[in-house]
């Protein structure tokens, strides 16, 4: 601690020693050197007097922007006319209340992002931390114009935010301690700050994955207009349509360096093409973590990218946080008014490190700081602006910080005082719903039939219910395929409940296997995307519905094209925990995959994209090699309140045959029994448990007459519930067979096998008489050549050898 305090006061000294260097291409400063500096007590930097130094040169000068400069862009790009413009600016230049406000929001921005910094230093804070100082504008915009019904999607560096987005300080400030009155019951921390209250959503940690959410909130605003929903008092969509003048915005916060990820293209792609109410608001700190932007990135104007989508944008200077209240103000009423979505730029100097333990070794960054303190401090330049001019004195601005400041205190004080949350509160918060929820008790909104009737044509519900009964006939018959069964469940989920959506690929087609067939053509654009080739996005996007109350589907035409999308995936399972509760994730994902033998399909194509998601928590994962399996998993899924993924055999998605137990939810967390070693064999020691899914299922099957005829039989288990994984069915079968063979389709390595391998050798070792035999792929990529595909992917055959093996003590 001792070590901290020191470094603390080092650090001090050396920002206070270097304060007002001034670079040569710097604007010159109001004070040239030898002048008195005017004291402020209200100043957010040390006051030290000036000094001859050599000039550091500061890679990034200042825009130096006044106001006509963002009244000119306003009315050429934005299509305002000068009296609007004036308007604005005369709502902030006339109206003191409103420069309060702003000042406000500037001061306890500075002074909860000081006092996060000394708590950090204490070690009240732990593990990465960001900080805002020197952005205020920001803040003071957010505090000036965006209001309580907007969705708010930030990133790491979200405190200010969230504080400014109406989010009590105490609890931003105890979230960041750890404790139980946190906003997310300290689960979340520093980089997750969320509140349902205030639609502040996210606090999200890893760079510019929050813009694809921000456009599936956006979309959820014009989905309430269209269906004629709202959030009630507990936030739960009820049939009560939003106001005439709703102009609720989604708002997506990110650094100029996460703007250059290829996330922002897709964004503004699929925001001009839905005209979403969304803003993008671009922090321009010049700074990629801490290197300078320049450096990585040709093209750091983010605010004219939307010019080739028809994305207007706005530039604004952050050293004057009232130009950013009126410019963004503009802004934000262009996107309110319907007219599509918009970027505001704003040019402003980080003040600290990417976090405190930062090293800055970066090139210029050190001198950068230090001049920006001096040069290009928000707060100095809104004092220094309206004393002179009359609007304030000296004593006002004084009062106001102190003001400000004992709400800092006072938070601290709150967090300090709050007990932490307790250990079981983790286990808790794994899933929304718990494994053994019985989702046929689950009540269908009241207001589905009233949705479906103002928003499906009489034409369009003959039709679907015309192609739901045609499937219902074939699944009776018997033949109905997997691709058929998932599709009929969505659609009896999407008429149940008029929440759900979906999005997928080539979807007005019907993608590969029907999954998604005449979704669009009943439920429209509106609540069936047809979606840009990039998984990641689409994923993304449902996230940010199912954060505001909606149901997303998303099909993937191959599983293994969620590669692209294991960010979204990973927060999808997060979401929950981390928002310590506050926010269901009910999103089902769903596609078919695995690698079945003789597959053809190579390496890309035959990854097992289920052993990759295996690891991410929250997630509920399950298999399905028939139709009925499909059917009633996919209708459960849909109903959790959670992410779930379900994944159907590549190879057998047309091929497999058969009947449906109609209107059944299946559990999510059981496997099924297809065979039974008869009590023959059991006795005799000659039965093995054998534990598959996807296109094992097939493999086993086809071979059990040919176990037989050998003299040995098998419990064959389809592990439909591959997480949550169902330990009572294996126990249950071990204790009769005592061996176990699993056909894995996934990896040696990091495979699905070798997790239900350990978990029987950690639960259920006392009842094997053999080990574990393992049938999985090899670490190998999967070749395209059958000659070689065979040394790789295990078939049935390699289930007769390895039976044998088992029940004669051959291992």
């Amino acid at each position: 601690m001792n070590f901290a305090k020191y470094a603390l006061a080092a650090a001090l000294c050396a920002a206070s020693s270097t304060a007002f260097i001034t670079p040569k291409n710097a604007r010159v400063s109001r004070y040239t050197a030898g002048q008195q500096v005017p004291s402020r007590v209200m100043a957010a930097t040390l006051d030290t007097p000036t000094t001859e130094a050599a000039e550091p040169s500061v890679m990034r000068p200042p825009i130096d922007f006044v106001w006509s400069d963002v009244a000119s862009q306003l009315i050429e790009k934005f299509g305002y006319s000068q009296a609007e413009v004036d308007m604005y600016e005369g709502e902030v230049e006339n109206n003191k209340d409103n420069l309060i406000k702003i000042y406000k929001a500037l001061q306890m921005a500075r002074g909860f992002e000081n006092a996060c910094n000394q708590q950090y230093m204490q070690g009240k804070i732990r593990g990465f931390m960001h900080l805002d100082n020197g952005q205020e504008a920001i803040p003071g915009l957010v505090e000036y114009a965006i209001k309580n019904g907007d969705k708010k999607y930030s990133y790491y560096r979200e405190h200010t935010h969230a504080i400014a987005s109406g989010v009590d300080p105490g609890a931003v400030m105890a979230e960041l301690f750890m404790k139980e009155t946190g906003t997310c019951k300290g689960a979340g921390g520093s980089m997750h700050i969320f509140d349902k209250s205030t639609y502040f959503q996210g606090g999200w940690a890893l760079v510019s994955e929050q813009l694809p959410y921000a456009a599936g909130a956006a979309k959820s605003i014009l989905m309430d207009r269209a269906l004629g929903v709202s959030d009630n008092e507990n936030f739960e969509k009820e049939d009560v349509a939003p106001p005439a003048d709703d102009d609720r915005i989604s708002i997506v916060f990110v650094g100029e360096g996460g703007a250059q990820n290829g996330r922002t293209a897709e964004l503004l792609n699929s925001a001009a093409k839905d005209n979403l109410p969304l803003l993008l608001l671009v922090i321009d700190n010049g700074r990629a973590i801490n290197t300078y932007t320049g450096d990585v990135a040709t093209n750091g104007s983010v605010f004219d990218q939307g010019k080739h989508y028809g994305v207007p944008g706005l530039r604004v200077d952050g050293y004057d946080a009232a130009d950013v209240a009126k410019g963004g103000k503009a802004v934000i009423d262009y996107v309110r008014s319907g007219k599509g979505p918009a970027i505001l730029q704003v040019h402003t100097y980080r003040f600290n490190g990417h976090s405190p333990a930062d090293p800055e070794h970066e090139r210029g960054r050190k001198d950068e700081k230090a001049w920006a303190r001096a040069e290009q401090d928000p707060i100095k330049k809104f004092e220094d602006k309206y004393t002179a001019n009359g609007v304030f004195t000296e004593d006002e601005l004084k009062e106001f910080k102190k003001e400000v400041l004992a709400e800092v205190k006072a938070a601290v004080k709150f967090a300090d005082e709050s007990p932490m949350p307790p250990m079981e509160l983790a286990k808790e918060l794994e899933y929304p719903d718990a494994p053994d929820t019985d989702y046929n008790l689950r009540p269908a909104p009241a207001f589905a039939d009233a949705v479906n009737a103002r928003t499906i044509s009489p034409e369009q519900m003959e039709t679907v219910q015309a192609h739901i009964a045609g499937l219902r006939e074939k699944a009776i018959a018997g033949d109905i395929s997997i691709g058929d069964a998932i599709n009929l469940a969505i659609h009896e989920e999407m008429l149940r409940d008029p929440t759900t959506t979906i999005h997928a690929e080539d979807l007005q087609a019907g993608s590969s296997y029907d999954i998604p067939k005449l979704t669009q053509q009943t439920y429209g654009k509106i609540r069936a995307a047809d979606e840009i080739i990039d998984e990641g996005h689409f994923i993304g996007k449902a996230l940010g519905e199912g954060m505001n109350g909606y149901r997303p589907i998303v099909e993937l035409m191959n599983t293994n094209f969620g590669i692209f999308g294991m960010a979204e995936i990973s927060s999808a399972g997060n979401t929950y925990a981390t928002t310590g509760g506050q926010f269901d994730m009910p999103m089902t994902i769903v596609g078919a995959g695995g690698t079945a033998p003789n597959q053809a399909l190579g390496a890309e194509h035959s990854q097992p994209f289920h052993a990759y998601v295996m690891g991410i928590p929250g997630l509920k994962i399950c298999s399905a090699a028939s139709p009925d399996a499909a059917y009633g998993i996919t209708k459960s899924m849909i109903r959790d309140n959670g992410p779930c993924f379900l994944f159907a055999p590549v190879k057998m998605m047309k091929e497999a045959k058969g009947t449906l137990d109609l209107d059944k939810c299946a559990p999510l967390n059981k496997s099924a029994l297809l065979h039974e070693a008869s009590a023959e064999s059991v006795a005799a020691g000659n039965a093995v448990t054998v534990l598959t899914y996807l296109h094992g299922v097939k493999e086993a099957q086809m071979v059990i007459d040919e176990i037989q005829e050998e003299g040995f039989d098998i419990d064959l288990i389809e592990l439909r519930s591959l997480k949550p994984l169902d330990m009572d069915t294996i126990r249950k079968s071990l204790e009769r067979t005592n061996k176990v063979a699993i056909l894995d389709e996934s990896t040696k390595s990091g495979g699905i096998g070798a997790t239900v391998s350990a978990r029987i050798s950690e639960e259920c070792f006392d009842l094997l008489d053999a080990p574990v035999k393992r049938l999985c792929m090899d670490d190998a990529p999967v070749p395209y050549a059958s000659t070689m595909e065979v040394a790789v992917v295990k078939r049935g055959s390699d289930l007769v050898q390895g039976v044998f093996d088992l029940a004669t003590g051959q291992y």
